[in-house]
């Protein structure tokens, strides 16, 4: 069940239309519709389509401004984050990112084929991530890819990512946990 919000923007706002990833604005006074709040951003639809808002635009839609989601760390003892314990990090920042029309996590989408980490230095890695789209075509693509890099930054000890958008295999529902298929009605 979903509960839409109508709001009026106060201002205008940066806005990357959904599907194309088109970079924008929508002007003040216009009325939305808020139809998800995920991962730090909002996803409304309007007169001219569906768009994006990042969550540090959020006060024109008369919401507390966010900064970037930083994904959420499990306290660890003092000194050098284990490989093991990095990943599992990475793994729990990835489910922080959503696409702007599917209210499920691209990890749990199955949208994330690979991620691998490579030591540079101690306690410094690079990650390497093999994602994909739901449809080859998707504008949204770069912003996802984006998100990712943006999420994975914020957790110590990774210095660097690399995010690779594949098409092979392509994606199919058949990818998506158990969790994503019940939450969208798919079981």
């Amino acid at each position: 069940m979903h509960s839409y919000e109508t709001v009026t923007l106060s201002r205008d706002v940066d806005a990357t239309r959904i599907p194309s990833g088109e970079k924008g604005f929508i002007p003040t006074g216009t009325e939305v519709t808020i139809t998800q709040v995920l991962g730090g951003t909002y996803t409304v639809q309007f007169i001219g389509g569906l768009a994006r808002i990042e969550g540090k635009d959020a006060d024109a839609l008369g919401k507390t401004p966010v900064a970037a989601v930083a994904p959420p760390v499990t306290p660890t003892p003092s000194g050098p984050v284990s490989k093991d314990t990095l990943n599992e990090q990475v793994w729990t920042a990835l489910r922080t990112c959503y696409d702007p029309e599917i209210p499920v996590n691209i990890a749990d989408l199955g949208l994330i084929y690979h991620c691998d980490l490579t030591e540079l230095g101690a306690n410094s890695y690079k990650a390497d991530v093999k994602m994909t789209l739901t449809a080859p075509g998707c504008g949204m693509g770069p912003v996802l890819v984006q998100d990712v890099q943006n999420k994975l930054l914020c957790l110590e000890g990774i210095d660097d990512v690399n995010v690779e958008l594949v098409w092979d295999p392509p994606w199919n529902q058949g990818l998506m946990t158990e969790a994503a298929k019940l939450q969208l009605g798919l079981m």
